[in-house]
């Protein structure tokens, strides 16, 4: 529970100023792993435009982290990943904090509003709205700390993302082809080079909640399972064997990464959906204790008690 040296109404202030400054994360810090991967392409990229555009996206990071402003003007639909103990304190608090956190940290970071009405168009002006920002839930038995990712989902990729239930009898063969067929048909749209994540389950809205899960996991790290670990770059090496290259100029890697996420399915359907980030790959993590400490794994130089 929540110490005796600071008050409910101080603890989700706590969490609320924590949010924003997860948000100023996400919006500002590309993730450590997708940055390495980035300095990678650009030393390794023997192209002369191509290693003009990776310098250009490399520069681009320097100065919003210099700036502490937004990487990129579209700063995407705010979706939580929230993992929270069942004992965590005011668990039933958390919807609104996030809310309340979001719409402050359009307006301090600045954010672009990006909410619109479904019918008319409007938009909310805070990146608040009905079910945004997003919250994905997963209870943790016998634990009161709470995990919190953000993911600022860009609607370039997001556009030409897919979902679709196959028979089994396409089964694997027809997820993977269905995979290199997205790369293949973004091109140069989701400004690449891309990460690529395919979500397998039984339901069309479980294997897309398995890709959103791959776009989460780091740049390098592969799948426990050692066949789908395999399958997995297989899966990469075919996307940039397409040849859109960076931003499609036909040279240099298409893809970053490719993850693979599974869930069993039912014996009559295979459902598949195919999620892309582009290389503004923006997600941040922090943890919260029961006694209002927090820190940020994802970010580890901003760690410190908020």
């Amino acid at each position: 529970m929540v110490g005796a040296s600071i008050s409910p109404q101080e603890f989700e202030e706590k969490i609320k100023q924590a949010t924003i400054k997860l948000l100023m994360a996400a919006a500002v810090y590309l993730p450590r792993d997708v940055k390495n991967a980035l300095e990678e392409a650009y030393k390794k990229e023997k192209g002369e435009l191509q290693k003009k555009m990776l310098r250009a996206i490399l520069d681009n990071l320097e100065i919003a982290e210099k700036e502490k402003r937004p990487l990129c003007q579209d700063t995407g639909a705010i979706l939580f990943y929230v993992k929270v103990g069942e004992k965590f304190p005011y668990m039933g608090s958390l919807p609104r904090i996030l809310r309340e956190a979001t719409a402050k940290a359009t307006e301090l970071i600045p954010l672009r509003p990006n909410v619109v009405d479904v019918i008319t168009g409007k938009n909310t002006g805070n990146n608040v709205g009905n079910y945004l920002p997003w919250i994905d839930w997963e209870v943790v038995p016998n634990s009161d700390e709470a995990e919190i990712t953000v993911m600022l989902k860009g609607g370039g990729s997001e556009a030409v993302s897919m979902m679709k239930v196959l028979t089994p009898a396409e089964g694997l063969e027809g997820a993977l082809k269905a995979a290199i067929d997205t790369a293949f048909d973004a091109g140069p749209r989701t400004c690449p080079p891309n990460i690529i994540a395919l979500g397998i389950g039984a339901t069309g809205e479980i294997a897309v909640k398995m890709a959103k899960r791959g776009l989460l996991r780091p740049v390098g790290e592969r799948h426990p399972d050692p066949k789908i670990a395999e399958i997995e770059k297989k899966l990469l090496d075919a996307v940039n064997s397409l040849g859109w290259g960076v931003h499609g100029t036909g040279s240099g890697p298409t893809a970053l990464d490719v993850h693979i996420e599974i869930a069993e399915r039912h014996p009559a359907t295979y459902a598949i959906s195919v999620m892309v980030f582009c290389w503004a790959a923006r997600r941040a993590t922090m943890k919260i204790t029961a006694d209002g400490k927090v820190t940020y794994p994802s970010h580890s130089f901003l760690e410190e008690e908020v």
